[in-house]
């Protein structure tokens, strides 16, 4: 049984295997676009280790006692499936793996995030539902596995799957290793305004540090307004940014707000040069899937990356 696949070795089709994020990560890394390097541990490895383990027929036993109607029962249900989960002891072919490929990736840290096989659909969309760590070391990273494999069945994962009617679905989920981008500077991309719906108009969301910051809604972003066709800078919304989060210092990873202070928080994260910069990456990503997508992005030593690209399910 296939455990992992490369990026190189994945596209757009495999998200049956890799999820919609790791499948995505596939086919821009095929398609040339800045993609950090990195791995998908495949959803057949978490279906096998249900499977091993005996928690599917388990796990399926307490999903029928929820009534999403009420709250308390898809708390319950959560907790006592998460705990099954963690608890369980991976199977050690599926761990010896994971382990050889993190080590040919040559990587101290890494960011592990979860990738359902149903993900961002035009009906739904599972981004944000499930569990991303980020910072991670090598001696974390199967617990971190572990941990993405029991948030498909978080509180708020839970919920969605009876809300959507997903709950005879079946859905699993992929894990994407990825080599951490210690960005100076992150944050996201539309590649269509998402508010005035332009398809003429991209906007880019900015921050010093991480870019979970902005994803999360933690802090507020510099924002810029830019026309497609004309190559225009329409709008700059520059915001002083008192605090960001940081990879911490030392070898244990994990990350950790730091006070920025004014002189350097006052700035535009991205010089003018940038935007222009990003926004071509932006146009040949939307150009590559030929609809209009969300992205996160990540700014190394002058470099982006691209970490996330998916499409943006709320336009009309």
């Amino acid at each position: 049984m296939e455990i992992v696949r490369r990026f190189d070795q994945l596209n757009k089709g495999d998200a049956a295997i890799a999820g919609g994020k790791g499948a995505s990560l596939g086919e821009m890394t095929q398609a040339g676009i800045p993609v950090p390097e990195g791995f998908v541990v495949l959803a057949g490895a978490f279906e096998r280790f249900l499977a091993e383990t005996d928690l599917g027929v388990e796990i399926d036993a307490i999903l029928h006692t929820v009534n999403h109607q009420e709250i308390h029962t898809v708390e319950k249900a959560s907790e006592k499936i998460q705990e099954m989960i963690l608890e369980a002891k991976m199977p050690q072919d599926i761990a010896s793996t994971i382990g050889a490929e993190f080590g040919r990736l040559g990587a101290k840290f890494v960011a592990v995030r979860s990738s359902a096989t149903a993900e961002d659909s035009a009906s739904a969309a599972w981004a944000g539902q499930l569990d991303s760590f980020l910072n991670t070391t090598e001696k974390n990273v199967l617990e971190k596995v572990q941990h993405c494999w029991a948030s498909l069945f978080t509180p708020r994962a839970v919920f969605y799957r009876f809300e959507k009617e997903l709950h005879n679905t079946k859905i699993s989920v992929a894990v994407v290793i990825q080599k951490m981008v210690e960005s100076e500077a992150a944050g996201i991309a539309f590649s269509v305004h998402p508010v005035t719906e332009d398809r003429n108009q991209l906007i880019i969301e900015a921050a010093l540090g991480l870019g979970e910051a902005v994803v999360s809604g933690q802090i507020t972003p510099d924002s810029y307004v830019v026309h497609k066709s004309d190559r225009l800078i329409l709008d700059k919304n520059v915001v002083t940014q008192e605090r960001g989060l940081f990879k911490k210092s030392g070898e244990h990873g994990g990350n950790e707000w730091r006070d920025i202070s004014s002189s350097e928080g006052e700035k535009q994260v991205l010089s003018d040069e940038e935007i222009f910069a990003l926004s071509d990456l932006v146009i040949k990503i939307e150009n590559h899937y030929k609809f209009p997508c969300d992205i996160e992005w990540a700014r190394e030593d002058g470099k982006f990356y691209i970490v996330q690209s998916r499409p943006i399910t709320t336009l009309k």
